[in-house]
Parts: structure tokens; C-alpha cells; sequence
């Protein structure tokens, strides 16, 4: 642990020099602040719950569970940490009561420690894989509560932290309760050490995301529209080709959304749109989706039921490359077609079900994704047992219990008076 906090003192530190010579950043500099210093002082009486959440899937996916604790414990407040701008700014818009939202303090034993005096948090509850060092192991020492769910743990994640066996015994018994995504991670985490009495049911967090009414203002057919959801560099440029073959053989009306992973890539993917003699409009330029525009770069982020709602295929990113695979739940939630890569690591048990069920389909290139549209544009009874079944095998009665079994563990934990709302609902 020193060479850790010693590494991150000299983060920390650097950051904040860069800040410092970075004022071309603007509002954004004073905005990423909230890394380095504490939160005002909370009211002294009333139970808070740190939240943290890595990005903007965890946290949509965890939306209504968030707005339910707030409705069964009106005395509690939340504040919700984020990783990055774009999802503390799209917390903040859903404006939910007692909520603030920041961006986490960076994990650095002086800044976190004064995070933890400010806050004084009846409980801290982790999404999915956020563990960090000094974090966990002040709440201990503060004997703040901690709970990890749908925590994930992958082979490599697992492999180098049994490299600092000691650091990973320390992280563990900071835990109060946890629930795994899945089976493997169940086992690498009990490997770790995490006491078997902690271990809580299997949860898979993006699965609780919920289909909500969506602007249909969009002049696109959504039978004839196709989503590329959360691609990465190199994925851009298969889906554009084979979305170009698709328009050279015939199918003239047909609309693609690309949505990348990060907009900041908007110029390069604006110059492959244009490479390939496609019209096309930019979400952040300001422009909206007209009905001669063949593709629409969607590079906002908040937006994404908007655009699954608007299509009737989704071809899910990150799935080409080596980063795994997003998620399929949320094209699921919306009755899009799934159309995937072969790298799905990050959600491997949901797209073996998917695979199991036929509700899915597996490309590996343009060629073989520009057949994946064809057939499914051309077969609509196709897409819809499609869309079927993938309701069905990516619906888990397990993660309704899970759910249940985290609001009971909270509540005892952080001593919250809950009001009782037997089973637990998404809605």
C-alpha cells in the first residue's frame, strides 16, 4: 500500500498542475476539481448514501433502483460519484429528490479521507468493478459499510491482484456484502478472500435497465433503421462499409445511427462517412436527423434509449476489438435485433443465452455484418423471435431477487428505514 499511495500522491499532484496550466479547459478545469476537494457539509441528522458508478450504463441501468430508495427512505439523501463528466452531468438531469451528483475524489488517502469527513455516509455502494485501495480500506477504518453490486471480476483482474495477495485480503474484508455478476467472478472473488457470509446472489446490474417512452420524432422508419451502438476505432469503418453495400444494392431508404463509445472521435468518423460518399449529420453539431441523411452520427452521450427505440437492428460495439463486448440488455429493453462481434467477454454468460435461443446473430467482418442486416431487414418475422426471445432468456427472476436481497442488505447495514415494497419492481 505505500507504493500505491505514493504513486497516487504523485497523481495527484501532477493533475493538479495540469489543471492549473490548462486553462483553455474553462468551466471543465473548475468542473473536474471536484477530484481534489470535498463536498460542502451535509445536513448533520439525516442518513446518506454514497453511490458510485464508473460511467453512464451502470448507472442508467441502476435509475429506477436509485429513485425506489429514495421513495421507501424519504429521510435519505445520495450522492452519486462518477467517473467521468458526461455521466455526472447525465445524473444530474434525471433530477431525482435528496440527490447530488460529483465526480468521485481521486483515490489518494488525503483526498479521500477528506471525501469521507465531509460526507460522513451511512453506507458506500459500489456498481459493478470500482474498487479502489484507499477507498475501501478508510471506510473500514471508519467502519462505514460497504456494497458492491453486480461486481465483476475478470481472469486478468483476478490474476493481478493475487500478485498482491496482501492489498487483496485488505480490499476484501473492507467488503460488507456483495453480489457478483456471475459464477466466475463469484469464485475469483472468494479466491481473493472475501468471506463467504458476504457473498450475496448473483446480480447482473444492466440487466435491471427498463425500456421508457422515447421521443418519436426522428423521420426514420424504424424497420429500415439500423443502430451501431457504442463502437470503438476500427469498428466505425466495418459498419459504414457494409452499411455502403447495403445502399449500392438497392436498399435506398435505409437510415444508419452510429454511435460511438466517444464522441470525441467525431471528426474521424465524419471523415470515414465521408470517404465513403454518405450523407450524414452530427448530433453535436447541432444538427438534427432529416430524411436524406443516410447516417446520423449520434456522438452525445445520455442519449441512448432515443436512438435503440428509433431502431429496429442494433449492432452492439465493442464486440470486433479486444474491449469485450457492451451490453445486449438495452437493445433487448427496446425490441432491437442483436447483432454482435465475437469478443463478448465483458457479458459472456447473457450472449451464450442470447446464442442458445437464436437471439442473436454473430458477424466477424463488413461482409458478414452487411449479410447480418440484409437478412434481417428482409425477414421481419425473424426479427421479431428474435426480439422475443432475447426478452426472454435476458430476464432473470435471479436478479429480481438479487435486487431484494441488496435493498434488505442496505437497509440493515446502513440502519435505513425502509418502507416495505415486497416483491422488488424495475418499474
Amino acid at each position: 500500500m505505500a507504493l500505491y499511495n505514493l504513486i497516487m500522491t504523485l497523481i495527484v499532484v501532477g493533475l493538479k498542475l495540469w489543471h492549473y496550466l490548462a486553462p483553455h479547459k474553462g468551466n471543465d478545469t473548475l468542473r473536474e476539481n471536484e477530484r481534489f476537494t470535498p463536498p460542502g457539509q451535509r445536513p448533520a441528522r439525516a442518513p446518506l448514501i454514497w453511490v458510485h458508478g464508473a460511467s453512464n450504463g451502470e448507472l442508467t441501468a441502476t435509475k429506477s433502483l436509485l429513485a425506489d430508495i429514495l421513495e421507501r427512505a424519504p429521510d435519505c439523501q445520495l450522492v452519486i460519484t462518477t467517473n467521468s463528466l458526461t455521466a455526472r452531468d447525465m445524473v444530474t438531469g434525471w433530477a431525482l429528490p435528496r440527490t447530488v451528483a460529483r465526480l468521485a475524489p481521486v483515490d489518494q488517502r488525503a483526498v479521500t479521507a477528506a471525501f469521507l469527513d465531509a460526507l460522513r455516509p451511512s453506507a458506500l455502494v459500489i456498481l459493478e468493478n470500482e474498487l479502489w485501495p484507499n477507498r475501501l480500506s478508510l471506510c473500514a477504518a471508519r467502519k462505514i459499510p460497504v456494497l458492491v453490486l453486480g461486481a465483476r471480476m475478470s481472469a486478468r483482474s483476478a490474476s493481478l491482484w493475487q500478485r498482491f495477495p496482501g492489498i487483496g485480503r485488505k480490499l476484501m474484508s473492507a467488503i460488507n456484502w456483495l453480489a457478483p455478476q456471475d459464477e466466475a467472478s463469484r469464485e475469483r472473488f472468494l479466491s481473493l478472500g472475501l468471506a463467504k457470509d458476504k457473498m450475496g446472489p448473483t446480480v447482473t446490474l444492466k440487466s435491471a435497465v427498463k425500456a421508457e417512452r422515447q421521443p418519436t420524432d426522428l423521420p426514420y422508419e424504424r424497420d429500415r433503421t439500423i443502430l451501431a451502438a457504442s463502437t470503438h476505432e476500427r469498428e466505425e469503418g466495418v459498419v459504414i462499409d457494409a452499411f455502403r453495400r447495403l445502399i449500392d444494392e438497392g436498399h435506398a431508404d435505409l437510415h444508419l445511427i452510429l454511435a460511438p463509445r466517444h464522441p470525441r472521435r467525431r471528426d474521424e468518423i465524419e471523415a470515414l462517412t465521408e470517404a465513403r460518399s454518405l450523407t450524414f449529420a452530427t448530433r453535436s453539431r447541432g444538427q438534427e436527423p432529416e430524411k436524406g441523411v443516410q447516417v446520423y452520427l449520434a456522438d452525445t452521450m445520455g442519449e441512448m434509449p432515443r436512438w435503440y427505440a428509433a431502431a429496429a437492428i442494433t449492432f452492439v460495439g465493442g464486440s470486433l476489438t479486444d474491449r469485450g463486448g457492451h451490453t445486449p440488455f438495452e437493445p433487448a429493453a427496446y425490441g432491437s435485433a442483436i447483432i454482435h462481434g465475437p469478443d463478448v467477454a465483458n457479458f459472456a454468460a447473457a450472449y451464450a443465452a442470447l446464442s442458445a435461443a437464436g437471439a442473436a446473430v454473430e458477424i466477424s467482418d463488413a461482409p458478414t455484418l452487411r449479410q447480418a442486416f440484409s437478412d434481417l431487414l428482409l425477414d421481419p418475422a425473424r426479427r421479431q423471435d428474435m426480439t422475443q426471445n432475447a426478452a426472454r432468456v435476458l430476464t432473470s427472476t435471479d436478479d429480481e431477487t438479487g435486487l431484494a436481497n441488496f435493498l434488505t442488505a442496505l437497509g440493515s447495514l446502513a440502519g435505513l428505514h425502509l418502507r416495505s415494497r415486497q416483491p422488488y419492481t424495475r418499474s
